[in-house]
């Protein structure tokens, strides 16, 4: 008989083997895409990693005969349980071999951790806050990996089915053939929206431009999402934190900000050249040559993400997209992209889908997050 044991993360060594493990599972697929290494290493890091000021965590690893074979952290958002009264754990960094009786064993933990804090709800995959990594795929195991999106072998849902759990949210996600031209209507509702509500497309010379508005955009952000149910406010710290983390990977030339005629920032759009290509052969480190493979797909890339947009409540329904992605495509026209993906929108997030509506979308990705009830009782 196979013994399985779960043990708590608590050395440097331990965390070394929990960060690394799945490059380890993923080693021969073609469409994984490896994290850096250090940034992994901060989000554990309360003095790197702003969400720890209100959360806790707890994180193991799965041995089977003495090798690892799986992992999961479980975590408390005390914002979400406080101010949203979510009693609920969150679990993530989930991954394991193809063995029910491992993800089982992990899947264990989360439920035990909720029955210990007195939790109603398991719900995973994701991280501590809205802008973490969420959703186990379900459709697109065939297609590379984005750097903000999670992978899985087909065989996680499986077993997350097997073993009771239910599905809480779906996302999408979309690939587009990018116009070589944009379309006459594009191009008039556009400048007509521009002109009647006296919106004005900034233009930034240099990335240091940019820094006095990302304040400013994580508010936006605030305003955008703050009627789903689910969101929390984005603390100042957490601002610093996501600067730090990505402005390095941001190109003055795939940002879209627009301003209204006191020049107040009311919608952003933020996308980036495709960098899992460039992921995978820097395999979890910048240095000596990681970077190198940074610096070429910012250079030349027929592929490009669509990462974060946000537009105030005051404009939305009111055709701004439609200016959005006139500016994103004049950028992407001077840089010769060709394809674009989308970010993981939530299924019923439609104000977003009418971007690419009139450019043949496929959705080429689903995935989702879930969830099971917890009681005294319950036991797997």
């Amino acid at each position: 008989m196979n013994v399985i044991t779960i043990l708590e993360v608590k050395t440097d060594n331990d965390l070394k083997n929990f960060i690394k493990f799945p490059m380890k599972l993923y080693k021969s697929n073609k469409n994984y895409v490896p994290p850096l290494i250090n940034d992994e290493k901060n989000i554990w890091d309360r003095k790197e990693n702003a969400a720890l000021d209100y959360a806790e965590f707890k994180r193991y690893l799965a041995y089977k005969d003495g090798k690892i074979a799986g992992r999961i952290a479980v975590m408390i958002n005390h914002k979400e349980v406080n101010e949203l009264n979510i009693k609920k754990i969150r679990f993530g960094w989930f991954d394991f071999i193809d063995d029910l009786e491992v993800t089982k064993a992990l899947i264990g933990k989360a439920i035990d951790y909720a029955k210990e804090k007195n939790m109603s709800k398991i719900e995973g995959p994701m991280g501590f806050t809205n802008l973490d990594k969420s959703g186990m795929l379900t459709l697109g195991f065939d297609k590379i990996a984005t750097m903000i999106g999670l992978y899985n072998f087909e065989y996680y849902p499986e077993h997350l089915e097997k073993l009771g759990l239910v599905k809480e949210k779906e996302w999408v996600e979309f690939e587009l053939d990018f116009p070589v031209v944009l379309s006459e209507k594009v191009q008039k509702f556009s400048s007509l929206i521009a002109e009647k509500y006296k919106l004005k497309v900034l233009e930034f010379n240099n990335k240091k431009e940019i820094l006095p508005y990302v304040e400013p955009m994580f508010r936006l952000l605030d305003e955008t999402y703050k009627t789903l149910s689910t969101y929390t406010p984005i603390t100042d710290e957490q601002i610093k934190t996501y600067r730090d983390k990505y402005f390095n990977f941001i190109d003055k030339d795939y940002i879209v900000c627009i301003v209204d005629e006191h020049d107040e920032l009311i919608s952003f759009a933020i996308t980036m050249p495709s960098y899992s290509k460039a992921l995978q052969k820097a395999n979890g480190k910048l240095f000596p040559f990681g970077w190198y493979h940074f610096l070429q797909a910012g250079k030349k890339n027929l592929r490009a993400n669509f990462y974060l947009i946000g537009i105030h409540p005051d404009y939305q329904r009111r055709g701004v997209t439609s200016l959005i992605f006139k500016e994103i495509w004049r950028n992407f026209s001077k840089k010769g992209v060709k394809i674009l993906e989308t970010n993981p929108e939530l299924e019923e997030n439609k104000s977003v889908q009418v971007l690419w509506q009139d450019y043949n979308p496929v959705n080429h990705k689903r995935r989702r997050t879930y969830s099971m009830e917890i009681s005294t009782d319950t036991n797997l």
